[in-house]
């Protein structure tokens, strides 16, 4: 055997069956690019999070300014509804298209779907354009979402990824709150209209194009020296055939039951049924399919995953089933405006901001983020209880507190469950462990604040029946916004109508109390793993579509024997 061969690692090192110390010192040889490439390109990669996370809420206050210029006030439903159809049912794809190419070609072909979406929107000669801009740029923000993550991974140490990902929540947060503000700002402008808020996208969204497209170099994945056969074949094109449409049925009969549609009306109930065959024949099928399926059952089965995709869903549903109700809150109950009430949302934000960087510091110094976890939920269950003890009457002191309290919360926890994918995960499933979670978050946001509208508005009718009559009922629920709910009712039922709504808000608050506390479930059951553990390629490895790497092995050995 020559010097070449001696300096090679063994064949069992390759395939991971190595001993843990060769394993430890191959993960010390990692080398990272130098800091200021690392800080260049997570500007590019916040700056693209920072737009699509605005773009999911922007659109707010420009809604009634889109439906004056196409007089389309019956699509309204739609504005929303089509970005997080397509964005939802897109997430687990992108992660696959990151498992197979290049990284950087699958962020940068997100970011530019996204911006045709964006120009499409901006440009939209009539409602339906608008809504078809609507659908690509939902699709691409999924693909921002997970290449993200996924890009990181080369640039940073495990250890040190906490800290990044923590910024990455805070943006999130951030983006929640000036969306509303910055729409508001180009709508109610004279010399810009509601068509800046997605035109704002493109020249921002080029400069995070530019710097990734320069400076940005990255190896290629695992499993991208194999055939395009192979490829098409690990892309699971009958899972994903499957998949798609049964997600947009779930979310479609969400979104329309209790509001276009009663929930026992027969379109309502055939989306269900849809869905329900359809998610059964993919479960079938990612069970038939092995390591080609979109999610092998192998890397969803793994404690962690389960556990982080569960914790998931908890944060997003109690995010959207509290936070959406809090401006209404503030509408309604107290009378201020739309602006008026995102900026009272800002202790939120200030909440979620100093949550994701505490906790990503913290982990990456102690190097366990499960106890975050633990505590995020806590903190979730405490914050939205307190939001059920509003009151009509009640200050500042309560309003403000509750809400950094809720936001602190979820910041401790938002960015854990992708870590713990990027922790017990080998390298080639951990792209697919990322959209996961993105999934699981956008799946329990969608699900919950459906559920809390109903809610809401079941106990608004028998709160405001007990009051008003009958007519003046439907009005307030059907044709008066919580900002002119003071203006259509009678000054001596005034008081008592604010009492009513109330109730019905703190209802709604009531099932995110109910998905904070179920947290505590998932967030027990993520293992207590290190991300500063030293560990190299997992003997899971050969199964997790990394037999191209054994067999280059062999035939290197094979070579310098």
């Amino acid at each position: 055997m020559n010097e070449k061969n001696a300096s090679r690692p063994p064949i069992d090192h390759i395939s991971g069956e190595s001993d843990a110390p060769s394993a430890s010192k191959h993960h010390e040889e990692v080398k990272y690019p130098p800091l200021r490439t690392v800080i260049l390109v997570m500007l590019a990669l916040y700056i693209a999070m920072f737009l699509v996370a605005l773009d999911r809420i922007i659109i707010s206050t420009a809604i009634p300014r889109i439906t004056d210029a196409f007089h389309s006030i019956d699509d309204i439903g739609w504005y929303g509804s089509a970005y997080v159809l397509t964005s939802s049912a897109t997430q687990l794809l992108w992660g696959r298209l990151n498992s197979f190419y290049n990284n950087k070609a699958v962020f940068l072909a997100a970011v530019g779907l996204f911006e045709v979406g964006s120009a499409l929107c901006g440009a939209a000669p009539n409602s339906i354009a608008f809504i078809l801009g609507r659908a690509i740029a939902g699709s691409g923000s999924a693909g921002v979402f997970s290449s993200v993550v996924v890009i990181m991974i080369p640039l940073v140490p495990l250890a040190k990824r906490p800290m990044y990902q923590g910024f990455l929540g805070a943006i999130f947060g951030i983006s929640s709150v000036i969306g509303p503000l910055v729409g508001g700002a180009f709508t109610n402008s004279k010399s810009l209209t509601w068509r800046w808020c997605f035109y704002i996208n493109l020249p921002i969204g080029a400069v995070s194009v530019f710097i990734i497209l320069f400076f940005l170099h990255l190896p290629a994945p695992p499993k991208a020296s194999i055939s395009a056969k192979d490829k098409l074949k690990g892309m699971d094109p009958l899972g994903t055939f499957i998949f798609l449409p049964s997600i947009v049925c779930l979310l479609l009969a969400l979104q329309w039951g209790g509001s276009t549609y009663a929930w026992s009306n027969a379109r309502i109930i055939v989306l269900f049924v849809v869905f329900g065959i359809s998610i059964i024949a993919w479960v079938y099928v990612q069970h038939r399919g092995g390591d080609n399926a979109t999610v092998p059952p192998r890397v969803f089965l793994q404690r962690s995953i389960m556990a982080g995709f569960g914790f998931s869903c908890c944060v997003g549903g109690t995010m959207l089933a509290s936070m959406y109700y809090v401006p209404i809150w503030f509408q309604a109950i107290k009378g201020v405006d739309a602006l008026q009430s995102g900026i009272r949302t800002l202790p939120f934000v200030l909440g979620i901001t100093v949550g994701s960087i505490l906790s990503g510091g913290l982990t990456s110094r102690f190097g366990y983020y499960a106890p975050f976890v633990i505590a995020s939920s806590c903190l979730m269950s405490v914050g939205t209880g307190l939001l059920t003890i509003l009151r009509v009457h009640s200050g500042s002191d309560k309003w403000i507190g509750f809400q950094a309290l809720l936001g602190l919360g979820m910041g401790m926890g938002m960015q854990a469950p992708g870590l713990a994918a990027q922790t017990v995960l080998p390298g080639p499933d951990i792209s697919t462990g990322v959209a996961v979670m993105f999934f699981g978050q956008s799946l329990g946001g969608a699900v919950f604040v459906c559920v809390a509208q109903t809610v809401f508005l079941q106990r608004l009718t028998s709160t405001l029946s007990a009051v008003l009559p009958g007519s003046q009922v439907s009005e307030i629920i059907n044709g008066v916004g919580a900002t002119g709910l003071r203006g259509s009712v009678p000054v001596d039922k005034l008081p008592a109508v604010l009492v009513a709504y109330n109730k019905a808000i703190v209802t709604a608050f009531y099932v995110a109390v109910g998905v904070a506390c179920f947290s505590i479930v998932p967030a027990l059951s993520f293992e207590w793993r290190s991300v500063k553990a030293k560990r190299g390629p997992p003997a899971a490895a050969a199964a997790a579509g990394r037999e191209e790497d054994v067999e280059a092995g062999r035939k290197s050995a094979g070579e310098t024997s």
